[in-house]
């Protein structure tokens, strides 16, 4: 028998070489103290951040899960209220660990760093100024660069033996890891030196310079801007003038210790080409920037129990089913009688019931009509049609899985270096711990997939 050219050709991808990911000797390492789910939007990265912290708590570490995502889900999966800025505990865990859970308060964050690096005075000044209430809460960058702020808040505690960090939805790689560059050249950008050169010079210095040396400027970008919002800005830059350098120390602080050895980044991705794309992109990127990448996680991949039967014998399959149909095979007598075209025909049915009567016409006998009625032939349609039905079924889930094998090599063949975990689709959302706890086995290598 001549092997179907699909099958072969299915195999042959299967077959191709890719490093398997597992994560358990990942998590199990005491020197592992952070690790970074990144990735697109929409392809999973709250679930396997909540499934990793999970499954490091119950072999043993103390965990602490840092999730940028607002949706309520991750909360109540662990089963609690609410997530905010604070550490909850999550109970029904198992094993000697613990796990903990919190959500980014981006503004919370920033009004953390303000009272921590300025006295109560000028932090109440900053507090209250309208232009730092809008920078805090919808600058470009401010959520990615808290996020960094409050991961170095965590690691300075030291009280975590693990911090799982879901970074924001961000598009590109660039807003997780420019931020704090992004956000350090706006505090060092020529208009913020010319604003606070005033509250530098200090006293009537400073008065005269702004008098003097900035009226023209000062005149200009009161009229683009307002003279209101030109006073709160210069308010805020005076206030905020020494918690700048706090910003950028830290901030580099936290770029370095994203470098370290303790630091593993996983990337998250769905067998698709977009995300695929986007996840090229992300190793490509942290490679660039000496980033510890330790592999990709594959989200959602699907499966099937009978992948030996190709799209291309399925339809086949299906259309000669359906085709079937055009002769009336189950009640052929039957059809052939009620056709219009054996009405006055000198034929007859090759059949005759031994119950029928010579002389009674084909379509008079009661026996015919009970015994050969079209309804006699209807589960025999109805299978045929059930059973194409289902193989159109099959052929369309083979279809998907041969674009999401070859998405995969696509990227395989671009980063053989990068080690892979597939994960299943699941038929369902994620929804308590049982869901992330089998999530956090799939994640382990060589433990079984379900289609």
């Amino acid at each position: 028998m001549t092997p179907d050219p699909a099958e072969t050709q299915d195999d042959a991808r299967r077959l191709a070489p890719a490093p398997v990911l597992d994560v358990d000797p990942l998590i199990d390492d005491p020197d592992t103290r952070i690790v970074v789910c990144c990735g697109s939007g929409g392809v999973g990265k709250t679930t396997t951040a909540a499934a990793l912290g999970l499954r490091a708590a119950e072999r043993g570490r103390k965990v602490v899960v840092l999730t940028i995502d607002p949706a309520k889900r991750l909360a109540q999966s662990m089963g609690i209220d609410s997530l905010d800025n604070v550490p909850r505990k999550v109970k029904g865990t198992e094993g000697a660990g613990e796990l903990h859970a919190m959500m980014l308060d981006m503004k919370r964050t920033f009004d953390e760093v303000v009272e921590a690096h300025a006295d109560a005075e000028r932090a109440a000044v900053i507090l209250a100024n309208p232009f730092y209430q809008s920078l805090s809460a919808g600058f470009a960058g401010t959520q990615e660069y808290m996020a960094m702020e409050k991961l170095g808040q965590l690691r300075a505690r030291d009280e975590w033996d693990l911090i799982v960090v879901d970074t924001p939805p961000s598009r590109s790689a660039l807003d997780f890891l420019d931020a704090p560059k992004r956000l350090g050249s706006f505090l060092d950008g020529r208009l913020i030196r010319l604003l606070t050169a005033p509250a530098k010079l200090g006293g009537r210095a400073g008065m005269a310079f702004l008098n003097v040396g900035m009226s023209m400027m000062t005149g200009t970008l009161g009229k683009l801007l307002g003279g209101q919002l030109l006073k709160d800005v210069q308010t805020f830059v005076a206030a905020m003038d020494t918690t700048f350098g706090g910003f950028r120390t830290r901030a580099d602080a936290t770029y370095k210790l994203l470098q370290a050895p303790g630091t593993a980044f996983l990337v998250v991705a769905a067998p698709e080409r977009d995300a695929l794309r986007e996840a090229a992109y992300f190793v490509e990127r942290l490679a660039a920037e000496d980033m510890p990448l330790v592999g990709l996680v594959l989200n959602r991949v699907h499966g099937s129990g009978a992948d030996r039967l190709s799209a291309e014998r399925a339809l086949t399959a299906a259309e000669n089913l359906e085709e079937a149909r055009i002769v009336d095979q189950g009640g052929g007598k039957a059809g052939l009688r009620n056709s219009p075209d054996t009405y006055g025909s000198s034929e007859s049915p090759a059949h005759v019931p031994s119950e029928s009567r010579p002389d009674e016409s084909p379509s008079s006998g009661p026996a015919d009509t009970a015994d050969e009625s079209p309804s006699s032939a209807t589960p025999d349609r109805t299978v045929d049609q059930l059973t194409a039905g289902l193989l159109r079924l099959h052929a369309e889930r083979m279809q998907l899985l041969s674009r999401e094998q070859r998405t995969r090599d696509r990227f395989t063949a671009r980063h053989p270096e990068v080690a892979v975990v597939q994960v299943a689709a699941l038929p369902g959302d994620v929804h308590d711990l049982a869901g992330l706890r089998d999530i956090g086995s799939r994640l382990a290598a060589g433990r079984p997939e379900l289609p």
